[in-house]
């Protein structure tokens, strides 16, 4: 079975950081071609890709409003991703979720297959 769990969400002021983690169970990433995404939904808004990588190539994308501020990055050993979030602003504030796609052809949509449950950040002004 598998099993997506994110942690590492909460309350931080504007101008804070925060690391989110997604532990990944009951697949490995690590030697195949997978997409590993974080998604986030804010109250009243849909659900948006805020960055995505390719396991085997490393490519990564961020949705414009992230850019520069919040980086993806992946841990093999681990089994696991992260989304470092830097100089967060209010607008940031919503559940983050993180999502992957398995091969042959991993996509990084809303219609990926696997999904955790969310974490909440919350951006204080």
């Amino acid at each position: 079975e598998v099993q997506l769990v994110e942690s590492g969400g909460g309350l931080v002021q504007a101008g804070g950081f925060l690391r989110l983690s997604c532990v990944a169970s009951g697949f490995t990433f690590v030697f195949d071609d997978y997409a590993i995404a974080w998604f986030r939904q804010a109250p009243g808004k849909e659900r948006e890709r805020v960055s995505c990588k390719n396991t085997v190539d490393g490519a990564t994308d961020y949705t414009d409003s992230v850019k520069g501020r919040f980086t993806i990055s992946s841990d093999g050993a681990k089994n696991t991703w992260y989304l470092q979030m830097n100089n967060l602003k209010p607008e940031d504030t919503a559940v983050y979720y993180c999502a992957a796609d398995p091969p042959p052809i991993p996509s990084c949509s809303r219609t990926m297959d696997y999904w955790g449950k969310g974490t909440l950040v919350t951006v204080s002004p």
